[in-house]
C-alpha cells in the first residue's frame, strides 16, 4: 500500500465516527488557534518596536541615571516596601542625583564623545499666536546630540548643536495650537510658560511666578512611540527652561540633575555601560528603553501560550480516546487485514497517520480562523484607535512560525496516537476475527 493510499484510507477511517472526530479536531483547534494568534500578536508588536528602534537610530546614544534612582523605581513597581536600611555614607551609588565627581569620571572614560547633564524641566502650558487658549504641557522631551533620528511629517528634528531655541511638535498638538497643517507650523513660534520655583513660594497667584520663553517650530513629529512622549526640544531650549525655572536658586541646587545623555563609540557601548555602573550610574540605549515595552507584551503573551498548551494537552487526551475507541470498533477489520498479509508496521502506520491527520486538520482550522480574525482586527484597529499609527499591525503572521506550530501540533498528535497504534499493531489476527 502506497503512502498516499494510507493517508486517504486513514482520513476516510477518521470520519467514520464524524461526531467523535469533529469534537477531537475542535479541541486541537482551540489550542492551535490560541497559540497561533498569540504568536502573531507577539510578531506584530515586535515588528512595530523593531521599526521604531530602526527609525530612531541612535547607535551609541545612552540615557544615564543614578543607579539609586533606577533601583528605587524598580522597588516601587515591585511593591516591595520593606527593604532593610544600611548605612553606606556618601557613596556615589547612593546619591539621588548625578554628582560633579561622577560627571568628571564619565567625561574621562575613553569612548565617550559627548556628555550632557539634563535638569528637570517643568512647563505649565504652551500656546501660539494663532489661538487665545493655553494648553497644559505634561512633558517636554529632549532631542539629544548625536545620530538619534526623529521621524517628522514636516520640517526637521531640532538641532541640539544650535543655540537657537527649537521645538518639534506632535501632530495633535499642531492642530490644537491652531496651525492649519504640519507644513504651516514650520517656522512659526510657540510660547512656553515656566514656573519659577523661588517666585512661586511668595506669589499671590501662580501666573505671577511664570516666566515665558518663545521657541521656533522646526518640525512636526510623525506618529509613533517616539512621538508619544510629547513635543521635543533641542538642548538650548531645554537649558533655557531650566534657567528660567531655577533663577534665584543657589548654584549647588541649580546644578543637581537626575539624568544625562551621552554619545559614545557604538562599538564600545557594553564596555562603557559597565564602567558607568562601576561609578554608580545606569545607562540605557534606545533599544533598552523601547525593549521594556517588548518585555511587557512578551509576559502577557506567555500566559496565552500557557492556555493554548493546556488546550493541546486536553486535545492529546482526546486523540488517545478517539483512537482507542477506533481500534476497539475495528478489531475484526484489523484481523482481516493481517490475515490478508498486512504487516504490523503498516497497521501501526495507518493508525499513526490518523493521529497526525487529527493534528493537521486542527492546525488548519486554527490557522484559517486566526488569520481571518487577525486581518479583521488589523482593519478595525487602523480605522479606530490605531488610525494615527498606520505602520502598526497588531497581528503579523509569520508563515515559518505557523508551519513550525502546525508541525509541533502534528507531532504531539502522533505521540498521543502511539499507544493506540501499538495496540492495533499487536492484535492477533485469529482472535481479532473471532471478536464480536
Amino acid at each position: 500500500m502506497k503512502l498516499t493510499d494510507i493517508i486517504i484510507t486513514a482520513n476516510h477511517n477518521l470520519f467514520r465516527s464524524k461526531t467523535r472526530t469533529i469534537l477531537t479536531i475542535i479541541a486541537i483547534f482551540i489550542g492551535s488557534f490560541t497559540i497561533i494568534l498569540s504568536n502573531a500578536i507577539n510578531s506584530g508588536v515586535n515588528d512595530f518596536i523593531d521599526k521604531q528602534i530602526e527609525s530612531a537610530g541612535g547607535d551609541g546614544y545612552l540615557e544615564i541615571m543614578p543607579t539609586a534612582v533606577t533601583e528605587n523605581a524598580v522597588m516601587a513597581l515591585s511593591g516591595n516596601g520593606a527593604v532593610e536600611y544600611k548605612e553606606t555614607g556618601n557613596a556615589p551609588s547612593e546619591q539621588p542625583y548625578i554628582t560633579n565627581e561622577q560627571i568628571e569620571k564619565v567625561r574621562a572614560i575613553d569612548g565617550v564623545e559627548s556628555f550632557d547633564v539634563l535638569h528637570t524641566t517643568t512647563v505649565d502650558y504652551i500656546t501660539s499666536n494663532k489661538i487665545d487658549k493655553k494648553y497644559k504641557l505634561f512633558n517636554l522631551n529632549l532631542v539629544p546630540r548625536g545620530n538619534v533620528n526623529l521621524d517628522v511629517t514636516a520640517g526637521r528634528k531640532p538641532d541640539s548643536e544650535s543655540t537657537n531655541l527649537e521645538i518639534a511638535l506632535t501632530e495633535d498638538l499642531t492642530k490644537t495650537l491652531g496651525f492649519e497643517n504640519a507644513e504651516a507650523a514650520i517656522g512659526e513660534t510657540v510660547t512656553l510658560a515656566i514656573p519659577n520655583t523661588i517666585d512661586c513660594y511668595t506669589a499671590a497667584t501662580h501666573s505671577e511666578c511664570q516666566r515665558q520663553v518663545t521657541a521656533t517650530v522646526v518640525g512636526v513629529q510623525a506618529p509613533g512611540v517616539m512621538a508619544s512622549g510629547g513635543p521635543r526640544a533641542n538642548l538650548a531650549l531645554f537649558e533655557k527652561v531650566h534657567e528660567l525655572a531655577s533663577d534665584g536658586m543657589s548654584q549647588e541646587t541649580k546644578s543637581q540633575a537626575y539624568q544625562a545623555t551621552a554619545q559614545v563609540d557604538p562599538a564600545r557601548v557594553d564596555e562603557i555601560k559597565a564602567k558607568l555602573k562601576d561609578i554608580g550610574l545606569t545607562a540605557m540605549t534606545i533599544d533598552d528603553q523601547v525593549g521594556m515595552i517588548r518585555t511587557f507584551f512578551d509576559a502577557i503573551l506567555v500566559v496565552f501560550n500557557i492556555f493554548g498548551g493546556i488546550a493541546l494537552l486536553a486535545a492529546a487526551i482526546g486523540i488517545i480516546n478517539t483512537l482507542f475507541m477506533s481500534v476497539q470498533e475495528r478489531t475484526r477489520e484489523i484481523g482481516l487485514e493481517k490475515a490478508l498479509g498486512m504487516s504490523s508496521g503498516k497497521i501501526f502506520l495507518s493508525f499513526s497517520t490518523e493521529a497526525i491527520l487529527l493534528g493537521f486538520w486542527g492546525s488548519v482550522l486554527g490557522i484559517a480562523l486566526s488569520m481571518l480574525i487577525g486581518f479583521g482586527l488589523n482593519a478595525l484597529a487602523h480605522a479606530t484607535f490605531l488610525a494615527d499609527l498606520p505602520t502598526f499591525n497588531i497581528v503579523v503572521f509569520n508563515p515559518i512560525n505557523m508551519l513550525i506550530i502546525a508541525l509541533i501540533i502534528m507531532l504531539i498528535a502522533f505521540i498521543a496516537g502511539t499507544a493506540p497504534a501499538i495496540r492495533a499493531a499487536k492484535k492477533d489476527p485469529i482472535n481479532s476475527l473471532r471478536y464480536e
